[in-house]
């Protein structure tokens, strides 16, 4: 079970005597209690969404998965596999996730765990962790394509779809986005072939792969864009955009009959030749600037993940089944959303510029007021006045006293 359990309940009786049944009440909720994820983190996305979008709309829906390390070979999932969290193969679980973003704020609203061929061909380890007889094995494009589809059905506003190489390289991929109506921004790696158009988008040329179109344009085909500005420097890079037609290996589609895609071709700094590549349906008629910045909004993907494990204890569950690692997950997603709505109704959203940080009772070092940690420790300094037990020095204290003068929620 996850490890805050045993102190939530000690912080939330008064009563010591009644620990150990409040314990095993929440050890119930999380673990076997019969109530729908997929609801709950339905109606989590639909109220921080509300809030999110009031001044600007849902621009991006973000694919990624992350690792939860593993020492044991019984919590459900686990295996040695890849993971992009430790950057190595190792024993861990793997999840995909599915989040969404406007231009000022981002929010996870749904997570599938990878399950290996290893756990859903073994009758026993199943019903160890009661897997249910009706999940297969999918990859992860699949699980992906699966939230995507929910997300859709859930009313969720469609934004463009960016992914990684993992996901990006799957032709099968980008067609189905493109059939559920959803444009995509995603990377490729360079050996991907394609028809460079001409500019009527109808001629094709030769098919290449995106590193060898690259090297044909030469030095300079590509200007700096300054996409984000970072925490030291803004971050820049060199790129090139041209119309091209992907050149997979399909008899029923004509290759004059294929939709014309951006390619945009990066050149980082210090690098001798063009390094990353990206493919997107968005219309020709986009500045290059906003296709660039678009292309880069993966990274908020990032940030939900600290602050989903180190603020809100997502990879914390110490579980070994099934029901109780989606659980987990969706009390977490919960949370999560409520935060992200209370940011988007509390702050504005941030102007351009440079911003000044500041210092508050809850974190004396200097920080951003509109940053996700300050505004969670804000929440734990308001619910401890509310709990029969100081979670800070464990005293029992009245509702109507404040908690410990020295008190910091962590």
């Amino acid at each position: 079970m996850p490890t805050q359990i045993e102190p939530i309940a000690a912080r939330a009786c008064a009563d010591p005597s009644k620990v150990p049944a409040m314990e095993a009440r929440l050890g119930h909720f999380l673990n076997d209690a019969c109530w729908s994820d997929a609801r709950v983190r339905a109606f989590a996305a639909e109220y921080a969404i509300e809030e999110m979008t009031r001044d600007t709309p849902i621009s991006s829906w973000i694919v990624d998965d992350t690792g939860f390390l593993k020492q044991g070979t019984h919590s459900v999932g686990v295996q040695r596999q890849y993971t992009g969290s430790a950057g190595k193969t190792t024993n861990c679980q793997v999840a995909v996730s599915l989040s969404v973003a406007t231009k000022n704020a981002h929010l996870p609203i749904d997570f599938e765990l990878y399950l290996p061929q290893t756990w859903t061909s073994d009758p026993e380890r199943r019903a160890e962790a009661r897997i249910p007889q009706d999940v297969v094995f999918q990859t992860k494009l699949d699980l992906a394509l699966q939230m995507i589809r929910r997300a859709l059905d859930n009313g969720v506003p469609p934004g463009t779809v960016l992914v990684d190489t993992a996901y990006g390289n799957s032709n099968d991929f980008r067609m189905e986005l493109r059939r559920l109506g959803l444009d995509y921004a995603l990377a490729v790696q360079a050996p991907t072939k394609v028809w460079r158009l001409d500019r009527l988008e109808r001629t094709l040329g030769e098919a290449l792969s995106v590193s060898e179109l690259a090297a044909r344009l030469g030095p300079k085909k590509f200007r700096r864009c300054t996409w984000r500005e970072g925490t030291r420097h803004d971050l820049s890079a060199r790129f090139a955009a041209v119309r091209v037609a992907c050149a997979y290996r399909d008899p029923l589609i004509e290759p004059s009959e294929r939709e014309a895609l951006w390619l945009v071709i990066e050149w980082p700094d210090g690098e001798q030749a063009p390094t990353k590549f990206y493919l997107s349906s968005l219309p020709a008629s986009i500045a290059r600037r906003t296709l660039i910045r678009t292309i880069k909004e993966r990274y908020r993907t990032e940030q939900a993940y600290e602050d989903l494990k180190g603020e809100l204890g997502l990879d914390h569950f110490e579980g070994r089944r099934w029901p109780g690692w989606h659980h987990h997950v969706s009390v977490v997603l919960a949370c999560y959303a409520f935060i992200a709505a209370e940011l988007a109704r509390v702050f504005p959203p941030r102007p351009e510029g440079r911003h000044q940080t500041t210092r508050s009772e809850s974190r004396p070092e200097r920080h951003f007021a509109d940053s996700f940690i300050t505004l969670r420790l804000a929440f734990a300094l308001r619910v401890a006045r509310w709990l029969p037990r100081c979670p800070f020095c464990h005293s029992i204290h009245a509702h109507d006293h404040a908690p410990h003068a020295n008190a910091r929620a962590g």
